[in-house]
């Protein structure tokens, strides 16, 4: 599987799929906690028969150590989760979708603190443009309609909130290999939705129709196991900043299924919103070839 598919192939399939996410979430009529924790058992049932395929065991006595750190970041990922998914409820996929991708500027805001390390003039001017992209998404509409919308940004950006934690806390992860860290995220997101879940809704499951136990069966298979496979195999392979720039298919994706497919319009300050999101946070991304060069 390693060297079987073009890692740059793998990416964008990995991002193409993660941005039809929004698509199948809106059929699945539960609650946003239980969804999550379905989402996390499925990835990590296909994640688990693939390591046992390929006969790869998790260097448990190498690792245990960075285990506390998995853990936290796992609960960090399901959670994550649920606010996005609730997001979806609230507003439409694409402004759900564009307030999360906020997490890249969180991280860059949050590096100084954690690493010591200096923004440059450059990661200011990015913080505060996508930032008011953010401010022009939460639109002009009526109240009532914006209340709701305005809601569904800020579980958005609580989303992004807890993604941006995943990336940091993952920074700290080192002697664990992709496919090993994302299974053992999926069993401490399991570990903790399953209480979660018991105090919240309850399980409603079987309330679903056919349409929902496929869509169910597609994001936790091929949106969570597949697609996360892809996405970490393809990241061994190819330089961060190909990587970073190739992760904004997910989002440009996820706009236009929002619009074409479901029928979500946007308005024109929201467009200008979303591209000054997008646009700045993958200008923070790209490092000018002096700079590679001298890393």
């Amino acid at each position: 599987m390693k060297h079987s598919m073009n890692p740059r192939i793998m990416l964008i399939i990995s991002m193409t799929v993660f941005g039809t996410l929004g698509l199948f979430v809106r059929n699945i009529s539960v609650a946003s906690g239980e969804l999550a924790l379905y989402r996390a058992i499925l990835a990590a049932l296909l994640i688990a028969a693939f390591l046992f395929v390929t006969k790869q065991k998790i260097p448990f006595s190498e690792i245990k150590k960075e285990i506390p750190l998995l853990l936290l970041s796992g609960v960090a990922m399901g959670f994550n989760w649920i606010l996005l998914f609730e997001a979806y409820k609230y507003t439409t996929v694409s402004v759900a979708t564009l307030s999360y991708y906020f997490a890249p500027v969180i991280v860059t805001v949050a590096c100084p603190v954690l690493f010591k390390e200096k923004m440059t003039a450059k990661q200011w001017i990015c913080f505060f443009m996508s930032t008011l992209g953010i401010v022009l998404i939460t639109g002009l509409g009526d109240l009532s309609a914006r209340n709701n919308h305005f809601i569904g940004i800020l579980f958005g950006l609580g989303a992004a909130c807890l993604y941006a934690t995943v990336i940091l806390l993952n920074k700290f992860i080192k002697k664990v290999e992709g496919i090993h860290r994302t299974f053992l995220q999926f069993i401490a997101a399991i570990l903790v939705l399953i209480p979660y879940v018991g105090f919240t809704s309850g399980v409603t499951l079987f309330n679903l129709n056919g349409t929902g136990w496929v869509c169910l069966l597609i994001v936790g298979l091929v949106h969570t196991g597949v697609t996360y496979c892809l996405y970490f195999s393809s990241l061994k392979e190819l330089p961060g900043q190909k990587a970073a720039i190739l992760s904004y298919i997910d989002p440009l994706v996820a706009v236009l299924v929002s619009v074409l497919i479901l029928g979500e319009g946007m308005t024109t300050m929201q467009v200008i919103g979303g591209v000054l999101i997008l646009g700045f946070t993958l200008w923070n991304e790209i490092t000018p070839k002096k700079d590679q060069e001298v890393e």
